[in-house]
């Protein structure tokens, strides 16, 4: 490939630099992804458009979540008014999140600059106070969590979300996408195709698409009325609906509802509703600082001994000990029981 030529229109906004910020564990495919659509974006421009940094506490080296350690350019050092911010995040992402990193994002902030996160660096954001009143999103696995630390920020669940100066993404590949609008608006529509078609990326979604795969799709099944019930499903964690009535919202009997889910998912419906709720505690143990009995009423169960046999049961420990020693204050409740799945006349928390 020839040296790139300097921009036809030479001058302060010729070239629109990107600070990329490496969190520890951050996740490497929505770094690459991101730097790889701004590379390609010069290429097809002819001219240097876009220019980035690599940034991170300490200024000399970080690990991404796969292992791989990336050398950086630079400290969290003062930007230019004009740069944009873009924090890379990954895995533990609240021990990420240092007041070192809080601190420079507030001031570099009030100078002006614009920011962005990917995957879970929304956390980052919203912990300096960045996104109360605005709308963002983070990867799915998060969500949950996020809305309890974070009751101001208007969290939604599509692919990306840019909302003034600021920008947040779900995670994975999105970020090529928010790339991709950023190249089209400042270039156009053709040269984000063209981009798209180098990284043999056929299908560009907008912030109107949703991250996660419909219902049929993920669990691999395309009867209606049990993709509609497992969604209903979904959406009513914190307060179960009984079986009965999810068959009645779509027109089934009971029974028809129990052999749609014994032929399709090998499992009752109470048996599925439980391992949802069970996972959506476990997320929040590991994600946030919520106590134990604030998760289990959030996932639908209001007796915590209850709560401790089917967590027990499904993940071999308690959520006092899934949480960890910190939390062994509280007391375990746990009976010492439950060395087997509870049969489904235990789930009975609707």
């Amino acid at each position: 490939m020839p040296p790139l030529k300097p921009a036809p229109n030479p001058g302060p906004d010729a070239v629109r630099r990107f600070v990329f910020v490496l969190m520890k564990n951050f996740t490497l495919l929505s770094f690459a992804g991101a730097v790889d659509a701004l590379r390609l974006a010069n290429r097809q421009l002819g001219y240097r458009a876009y220019d980035w940094r690599v940034v991170g506490e300490g200024g000399v080296a970080t690990r991404c979540s796969a292992g791989t350690v990336v050398n950086l350019d630079g400290d969290l050092d003062e930007l230019r008014h004009d740069d944009t911010v873009i924090l890379c995040g990954g895995i533990d992402v609240g021990t990420a999140t240092t007041q070192k990193l809080v601190s420079w994002l507030r001031r570099e902030t009030r100078r002006g600059v614009r920011v962005g996160a990917l995957c879970t660096a929304t956390h980052a954001l919203a912990k300096a106070g960045l996104l109360d009143g605005k709308r963002a999103t983070i990867h799915w696995e998060n969500h949950d969590a996020f809305l309890e630390d974070f009751p101001d920020v208007d969290l939604a669940k599509s692919i990306f979300v840019i909302d003034g100066k600021t920008m947040t993404t779900a995670g994975g590949t999105s970020s090529i996408d928010l790339m991709l609008a950023i190249i089209a608006r400042d270039h156009g529509q053709d040269v984000a195709n063209s981009v798209a078609d180098q990284q043999i990326y056929t299908s560009i979604r907008t912030d109107r698409d949703n991250q996660r795969l419909s219902v049929p799709t993920r669990i691999g099944v395309r009867h209606p009325k049990l993709a509609t019930v497992i969604q209903r499903m979904e959406t009513t964690i914190e307060e179960p609906v009984s079986p009965s009535l999810l068959a009645e919202e779509v027109g089934l009997s009971t029974r028809q509802l129990e052999r749609l889910f014994r032929r399709y998912l090998n499992r009752s419906p109470k048996r599925y509703y439980m391992e949802l709720r069970l996972a959506r505690a476990r997320n929040l143990l590991m994600q946030t600082e919520m106590n134990v009995i604030n998760v289990a009423l959030a996932c639908g169960f209001t007796s915590p001994s209850h709560f401790s046999k089917c967590y027990r049961a499904q993940y071999g420990t308690t959520p006092y000990r899934e949480r960890g020693s910190h939390e062994a204050a509280e007391g375990d409740p746990d009976d010492g029981t439950a060395a087997h799945l509870p049969m489904d006349d235990d789930l009975d928390d609707f």
